[in-house]
């Protein structure tokens, strides 16, 4: 089969001939028809082995059901997540990531679920219920923010949004949009950080008693530097919790069923998979060089075949 690996020049990824994948008894083979790409995927592939194959998003038609005999039969049209292996035509995907798409969502909409959207609703558990408070979503410009900004105001949040590129945010249901987080304001129950660095630690002295920041994502290698007593004297009960998508799966494996309510929303127009860039795979080194040079306003999308 074809794959995009990864190459040792810029843009660092090529397409190639590979083995096809050999399904385990709980995993269904997959015709990949549409994947996503994330920052995590694209950043990593320079120092990967020449000729490796990564990606995590896929969307396509089940070729081979499990053996096992979980997961959905021949031919249905599918949405999972792997941990390697998306970039490619075959994919192998374990049952208990992998849902039937309604016959309304697309394999590009379909492609931006798995990673994004499965971090976005494992934030907003770990957050817990968010009817009536204050939720800040800092990177909210990228994939996992637009989605967070929708959940939050279906879950009935007050939603701020915070972003250097900050068009289309308000339209995505975001109550307030800035740029900046200032020292003094409203304390936010919720966040979620996709920064790190300075952000990270501004967002800290903003947490209000016994609320949660969720951690799934930096953009920056700053440390982040903050006193103390923001947390045990102004936020007392307040917890940080870092968040790595394959970490919760693994943990609870109820990915089908993340990916089913996502794939429904979607369905029924009350969640938009904000994709702002979508291409052949054989286009993949433009479609890399924008996600890392930031000129991608949500998803990143690439259609095989």
């Amino acid at each position: 089969m074809r794959a995009l690996v990864s190459s040792p020049s810029p843009p660092y990824a090529e397409l190639s001939e590979v083995p096809d994948p050999r399904p385990e008894r709980h995993q269904a083979l997959v015709e990949v028809r549409a994947f996503s790409l994330n920052r995590g995927e694209t950043t990593r592939l320079a120092s990967m082995e020449p000729g490796s194959v990564t990606g995590w998003d896929v969307a396509g038609v089940v070729r081979v059901p499990a053996a096992d005999g979980s997961g959905p039969p021949h031919g249905v049209r599918v949405v999972g997540l792997v941990q390697v292996g998306a970039w490619a035509e075959l994919a192998a995907v374990s049952t208990d990531v992998l849902a039937e798409i309604p016959d309304q969502v697309s394999f590009e909409q379909a492609a931006t679920l798995p990673v994004a959207g499965i971090t976005a609703v494992r934030a907003f558990e770990v957050g817990g219920f968010v009817l009536g408070k204050r939720v800040l979503v800092t990177g909210a410009s990228g994939g996992v923010g637009r989605f967070a900004i929708q959940l939050g105001k279906l879950a009935g949040a007050h939603v701020t949004a915070l972003a250097r590129r900050t068009g289309g945010l308000s339209e995505l249901g975001a109550d307030e949009v800035i740029q900046e987080l200032e020292p003094e304001g409203p304390r936010f129950d919720v966040i979620l950080d996709a920064v790190g660095g300075p952000t990270l630690a501004a967002a800290i002295g903003r947490v209000a008693p016994s609320g949660t920041i969720v951690s799934f994502a930096a953009t920056t290698d700053e440390p982040v530097t903050f006193s103390t007593r923001t947390l045990y004297r102004g936020a007392p009960g307040a917890c940080i919790y870092g968040l790595f998508v394959f970490l919760e799966l693994a943990k609870r494996a109820s990915g089908t069923s993340d990916l089913r309510r996502l794939a429904e929303l979607v369905a029924a127009g009350e969640l938009d998979p904000q994709i702002d860039f979508v291409a052949s795979w054989k286009e993949a080194g433009s479609a890399i060089e924008a996600l890392l040079d930031r000129r991608v306003n949500g998803k990143a999308v690439l259609t095989v075949g």
